[in-house]
């Protein structure tokens, strides 16, 4: 049997500080990525709104 191989994927996530900490948190209920994972908030220069990003390595 082969061993499985994994990829490095990444998630980008942008909005509003409040709608980005409820994504991390529903991801985080359904078991995909824990909180601190996550990198800090990173401001995008566009009104009330950050970017916050996770790299994984997923099972292909």
């Amino acid at each position: 049997m082969p061993s499985p191989t994994y990829e490095t994927v990444r998630h980008m996530v942008f909005g509003s500080v409040a709608a980005v900490q409820n994504t991390i948190k529903l991801l985080y209920k359904l078991n995909y990525a824990d909180p601190n994972d996550w990198s800090k908030p990173i401001p995008t220069g566009h009104p009330n709104e950050v970017m916050v990003v996770l790299t994984k390595k997923v099972k292909v």
